[in-house]
């Protein structure tokens, strides 16, 4: 007995694809305008179909041909379809022929369709193959700020599609910080940096958003991508909205997320020269510029909110990383907002700390590897993080102000410290993209096996 739903399951299927074949029927004149290069292919194919066809209809009717008398027609159609040349070659002639047109005409369609994706002389199979690699890739969450967390962003970028990038909001120097007093937004710039890294053009369009204007009075020192930003703001209403429709616009992969959307002020408390107590100094610009030792750092208010995206991409991450950056201006100003850190030790991704190569004037002067995870575990905790990775390229010369961050045997002793080669040689106080981005990729294979 036939059950009573299987009729009308089987109507509703019938009408559902007899409402997508009719939405493709009224979508189909599109397809066919003028100088889309999609026409032509569709012919080849079409011609492809027909010579398959024509071969396999050879066979049959042979089957089934009962009658010998044919007329003078017939008999030229008979040539011309090769009737003189054994069943199975002609069969095997129309549709190996027709085989080709048709994988031809499907080759060709696809590079009409994939030319405005396709870099110049890229291949469609490596393009695709590249592109579902990388889709594949580990959800990695990288926090931070300034030109170390788009570096590492940019080396990241060629091992997975699923990046997430928390910046710091609590910038208030340079052009960002003028934006900010005069606009009252969120300071743009460290985002500016992460999605200019992140975009998929980082020719033309990159360098227009990284552009920084001078000569004029008013627009001297800001940067294009910080306006841009900014006017969006305007427009969309939001920051966090500015940010997506700017990703948006240079096509980036991932997402950039300010940690939290409140107003935040960084302030330190730190010990100057000639001075016997500890200075109270406000303002993320002012910290390395005094010419002092940063004891403390902290948010004002500091029960400032996380940003609500920020939480799902630490919970679902396989792997956090935590710099390179300003110890102090860049890394804390995240970690210091409670519901990112209450977030980040309670994900079960691989937490990697990033350390610097070099010193940084005013915040970690004279600073190792050793003193830097002492800093940062002062104020978060000593059980975060599950790796140290530190550089042991020491070859090149730095600036003046700067000295090597080196790898100390207090670090060797720590069961997680990872030492490597992260150093750019062009820029030996810099990390190298690529180099960071392979090893980071290399423990997080090592961890997973482990797990496994």
């Amino acid at each position: 007995m036939t059950h009573p739903f299987i009729p009308a399951i089987i109507l509703s299927m019938i009408l559902f694809y007899i409402k997508r074949l009719w939405v493709l029927f009224l979508d189909l004149p599109r397809w066919l305008r003028p100088g889309l290069g999609v026409k032509r292919w569709l012919v080849v194919m079409l011609f492809g179909i027909t010579l398959i066809s024509l071969g396999i209809a050879v066979v049959i009717i042979d089957i089934y041909r009962t009658d010998s008398s044919e007329p003078a027609v017939l008999t030229i159609l008979s040539y011309a379809s090769l009737r003189f040349l054994p069943r199975i070659l002609r069969a095997m002639i129309f549709g190996g022929s027709g085989f080709i047109f048709l994988a031809f005409g499907m080759y060709k369609l696809n590079r009409s369709l994939l030319r405005p994706f396709l870099s110049p002389g890229s291949d469609v199979v490596n393009t695709l193959a590249d592109y579902q690699r990388r889709n594949r890739g580990p959800r990695v969450v990288a926090i931070g700020g300034g030109h170390g967390l788009a570096s590492l962003l940019r080396g990241l970028k060629l091992h997975t599609r699923n990046l997430t990038a928390v910046v710091t909001v609590a910038d208030d120097g340079g052009s960002s910080g003028k934006l900010r007093e005069s606009f009252g937004i969120l300071p743009p710039g460290d985002i500016r940096n992460c999605l200019a890294a992140l975009s998929n053009d980082e020719a033309m369009l990159t360098q227009l958003f990284q552009y920084r204007f001078s000569g004029s009075p008013d627009l001297e020192g800001h940067s294009f991508g910080n306006l841009f930003i900014t006017a969006l703001a305007d427009i969309t209403g939001s920051f966090e909205g500015a940010v997506v429709e700017s990703g948006r616009v240079l096509s980036v992969n991932g997402q950039v997320l300010p940690s939290t959307l409140h107003n935040v002020k960084l302030v330190a408390s730190m010990e100057l020269p000639h001075v016997l107590h500890e200075v109270r100094v406000e303002g993320e610009s002012k910290i390395p510029a005094m010419a002092g030792r940063v004891r403390r750092v902290w948010l004002e208010p500091d029960t400032a909110p996380v940003f609500p995206p920020v939480i799902n991409a630490l919970l679902t991450a396989d792997v956090i990383i935590v710099g390179p950056g300003s110890l102090y201006t860049s890394l804390l100003p995240n970690l210091l907002v409670p519901d990112l850190l209450a977030s980040m030790r309670s994900s079960r991704a691989l937490k990697i700390y990033v350390c610097n190569i070099a010193t940084q004037e005013g915040e970690t002067d004279a600073f190792t590897a050793a003193d830097h995870i002492r800093a940062l575990e002062s104020h978060v905790g000593g059980d975060v993080f599950d790796v140290i990775l530190c550089n042991t390229n020491y070859s090149g010369t730095l600036n003046s102000t700067s000295v090597w961050v080196r790898t100390d045997e207090e670090t060797l002793a720590d069961e997680r410290t990872h030492a490597a080669d992260l150093a750019d040689n062009s820029h030996p106080w810099r990390h190298d993209s690529d180099k960071l981005a392979q090893t980071i990729v290399n423990l997080y294979n090592e961890y997973t096996g482990t797990l496994t």
